[in-house]
């Protein structure tokens, strides 16, 4: 058995009615499209909701959606599963996140990660062929789409419930894939956590583990017996042109005898996906993966990547704004100020999920 496992895919305005339409083929390239045809199983995520009203929810960060009519290009793309363990699955409150579960049961189209509780959200997906049983278990960091026990939304990754989760599925399957929506935006590395988080769920039974939302190629590493991909870009999501958003990879697992991980790597031209032939892509993503084998490495370029970072945490933080600071130094005084709903959101985004707040821990310092 082959399973392709793809990053993100959202329409926005550029194709919105090409897959309305169902023109897939003019937002895949013609070999792309024969690739994908080669797996016996095609893996996703969704990351938007697919409805016709805006109920949009207070959250740091963009509120996306997409019309229901988008299911026609998105059954077209041939996906047998999706993950909606992500960071807008929720971005149109509970109508957004049922409506898209209803349009993948209508089409027939099977989904992982997300529920109308809690409960529903954690259960795994079983992959069976020819005696062969693989679970696929998704679940993502705590920012605005998280499951509660009696709401929907995203299985939460909480190493208190999820890392006995891959170890059930272990007892139940011969291979574990486990799809993890977390890191920072951006950033090619894992970070410290970030690496010990998907360290332990090998030890706890997963052959794959797959980050995804980093919106960039990023690395693998080979643990023990098992395989971690620390980013592998978008698959359709067409929001941004730069180094990050024009490449990506497609994973290729084949499970016909042991195990065996390759990479197929994308390039966005025009709007449109093709197979690359930039020899470069692969070439950075090994080189990476060479890098990461130094812990001292993965620290050194994590601190300073937190340093970076550090003054735009510390500007949502303090709320001294440029525009606020050279107020009160006219007015000779301090002015108070107000804690907006915004601010508020942006702090609470910084303390509850995992990648944020690593960095400005990090960026603190000891």
């Amino acid at each position: 058995m082959v399973i392709f496992i793809g990053a993100d895919i959202v329409p926005t305005q550029s194709n919105i009615e090409l897959f309305s339409k169902g023109n897939i083929n003019q937002i895949l390239g013609e070999n792309l499209e024969n690739k994908l045809r080669q797996a016996d199983f095609r893996i996703f995520n969704l990351e938007v909701p697919l409805v016709d009203i805006e109920s949009p929810i207070k959250k740091n960060g963009p509120n996306l959606i997409a019309p229901t009519s988008c299911i026609e290009g998105i059954k077209k793309l041939e996906v047998n599963l999706f993950t909606l363990a992500n960071n807008h699955s929720m971005d149109q409150d509970a109508t957004g996140l049922k409506s898209t579960m209803r349009l993948l049961k209508e089409k027939e189209i099977d989904y992982v990660g997300a529920g109308n509780d809690l409960f529903e959200a954690q259960k795994p997906y079983i992959i069976e062929k020819d005696g062969v049983k693989i679970g696929v278990y998704a679940c993502a960091e705590h920012e605005f789409s998280i499951a509660e026990e009696n709401y929907p939304g995203a299985n939460p990754f909480d190493p208190l419930e999820s890392l006995d989760h891959i170890t059930n599925i272990k007892g139940m399957c011969d291979y574990v894939i486990v799809l993890y929506h977390g890191g920072k935006e951006h950033y090619r590395y894992p970070s410290p956590y970030l690496q010990k988080a998907c360290r332990k769920m090998c030890d706890k039974g997963a052959d794959l583990v797959v980050c995804q939302h980093s919106h960039c190629i990023g690395c693998e590493e080979k643990y023990n017996d098992s395989t971690i991909v620390y980013g592998q870009g978008n698959f359709i999501f067409d929001a941004k042109s730069d180094e990050f958003w024009n490449s990506a990879v497609l994973i290729s697992a084949d499970f016909t005898d042991k195990m065996k991980i390759d990479y197929i790597p994308l390039e966005k031209s025009s709007g449109i996906i093709k197979l690359s032939k930039n020899e470069s892509i692969l070439k950075d993503f090994y080189s990476r993966s060479e890098e990461i084998k130094s812990s001292e490495f993965i620290e050194r370029k994590y601190s300073e990547f937190a340093n970076k970072m550090f003054q735009r945490y510390a500007r949502t933080l303090s709320g001294t704004s440029l525009p606020f600071r050279i107020i009160n130094k006219l007015c000779g005084h301090r002015l108070k100020k107000k804690i907006s709903m915004n601010r508020k959101l942006a702090i609470r985004n910084y303390i509850e999920c995992e990648a944020h707040k690593e960095l400005l821990i990090k960026g603190l310092g000891k």
